[in-house]
């Protein structure tokens, strides 16, 4: 889910290491905080001469905390602090860096401080505010590196729509789709965001920067099954059991676009197996810098360019989920797959013959579920908010 991807997207520790390892809440506004120490990839990358910037939906600490972006090593910070507020598309305000930034003809009927709410009056559609700092941000800094972290809220169900679906200002070409209304707004945002991606990639080529700049394209998780939407209804996660909250494969296994014009092949796959703590070290590489030491991140810059047989690969990959959903743990070593359960069962799966994770071979492999739970024994460190 939202904060744990994204602190482990930003710190290159995965889940039973990292400091913010659910979506836990802070009064008045924000999510619990990156501690003022963390090194994270913008502070890595902002010491190697780059420019930093984010927009869009941060979740890893609110105003005035130890979290905040313009505290963890980006420069320049638009969008939603808390994830509470980012669940309005309509908001009365955004920040930008620490103030907060009015938005035109926008009401939300309550006192709340964090800014959540349900908007009544509906006029500036926070996407496309973002999707446009996001234009500005590169067109300011496209002479020197810069680096940008564009977390845009859609296709996240928002309060607007309710039970009812996703609300975007127009369902565009699926308006006279015979589908339900939250078919309709699902579809409606994924079109609007690959339409602003377009706009972006357009915008490097414009500015002749489109070879000498990197784009990584994904998602903090599976499909949801919130705002009336129904991840079945265009099979979102194919044969991949589980959607968001679950720690089977169709939670956890999301894709990864990365385009670098010159030096990756256009169409080309990798059967390379990684996770979002990778991304600290690979930019790191690409940068002509070093990670942290002690981090739980391997450069995947060989996977990119092709070069399979120099890749390195994790021993082993592993998640914890602090949510109340009903997986604790997983782990995966090569083809095989371990689920352990908040009740201490053990589930055991060889993903290469059964990628739907359907049938439990546990019983007929106990030294290897023996083998797998002392590994998340040992990758699981205690930390007293994540009990």
């Amino acid at each position: 889910v939202c904060a744990p991807s994204r602190g482990v997207l930003m710190t290159g520790y995965h889940t039973g290491h990292a400091l913010v390892r659910g979506n836990r809440e802070i009064k008045p506004m924000g999510q619990w905080p990156l501690p003022d120490d963390t090194v994270t990839v913008a502070e890595v990358l902002k010491k190697a001469g780059y420019t930093t910037g984010l927009v869009g939906k941060w979740g890893l600490g609110g105003p005035g905390s130890t979290g905040h972006p313009n505290r963890q090593g980006f420069d320049y910070f638009f969008g939603y602090l808390c994830q509470r507020h980012a669940h309005n598309y309509y908001p009365e305000f955004l920040f930008r860096n620490e103030t907060r930034v009015p938005l035109k003809g926008n009401k939300v009927e309550n006192d709340r401080l964090d800014g959540a709410g349900y908007a009544t009056d509906r006029t500036t559609f926070s996407h496309d505010l973002c999707a446009d700092e996001a234009l500005e941000f590169v067109k300011r800094n496209h002479e020197n590196p810069f680096f940008l972290y564009l977390s845009l809220t859609i296709p996240h169900a928002n309060n607007e729509g309710g039970k009812r679906g996703m609300e975007v200002p127009d369902y565009g070409v699926y308006s006279a789709m015979d589908w339900p209304e939250p078919q309709k707004g699902h579809a409606a945002m994924i079109s609007r965001l690959d339409a602003d991606i377009g706009k972006l990639m357009a915008l490097l080529e414009d500015l002749n920067i489109d070879e000498h700049t990197i784009v990584f394209f994904t998602s903090d998780n599976g499909p949801h099954r919130e705002g009336g939407n129904d991840p079945d209804f265009n099979d979102s996660n194919g044969p991949l059991r589980g959607i968001k909250r679950d720690l089977y494969e169709g939670g956890i296994r999301v894709p990864m676009i990365v385009r670098w014009p010159g030096k990756i092949a256009p169409r080309s796959v990798s059967d390379h197996i990684g996770y979002f703590g990778d991304f600290m070290t690979t930019a790191a590489e690409l940068a002509g810098t070093r990670a942290p030491r002690g981090l739980d991140s391997i450069s995947f810059v060989d996977a990119l360019l092709g070069n399979d047989r120099r890749q390195k690969q994790h021993p082993y990959l592993y998640w914890e989920f602090h949510g109340g959903g009903r997986h604790f743990q997983a782990i995966r070593l090569g083809p095989w797959k371990g689920v352990k359960h908040r009740n201490g069962s053990f589930e055991l799966f060889r993903l290469d013959q059964d990628l739907g994770e359907l049938h439990d071979v546990a019983g007929n492999h106990q030294s290897l579920v023996t083998q797998l739970s002392i590994e998340m024994e040992r990758s699981h460190q205690d930390n007293p908010m994540w009990q």
